[in-house]
């Protein structure tokens, strides 16, 4: 059975990380002005959006997992949000 992503507040917390992940990719501002700092905020972010997903792995949909595991991030986003 898979969690209800209207219930579990991980997934709340997973689509924060995800927005979280294209709002750093998009800030070409910090990109342009730090690069080191900014590749390592998106691996931070990364990581975490990882963790939490083996976290939530063994509860969520097939179609999530399949877009988590190939870091189709913005589809686990739409998905997340129901579009």
């Amino acid at each position: 059975m898979s969690a209800d992503p209207t219930i579990d507040p991980r997934f709340a917390q997973l689509a924060d990380l995800l927005r979280e992940r294209k709002s750093t990719i998009a800030d070409h501002e910090f990109r342009d002005r730090d690069a080191v700092a900014h590749l390592a905020a998106l691996q931070s972010v990364s990581e975490r959006i990882m963790a939490l997903h083996l976290e939530l792995k063994s509860g969520i949909s097939a179609k999530l997992d399949h877009y988590l595991s190939n870091c189709s991030f913005d589809k686990a986003l739409d998905f997340l949000e129901g579009n």
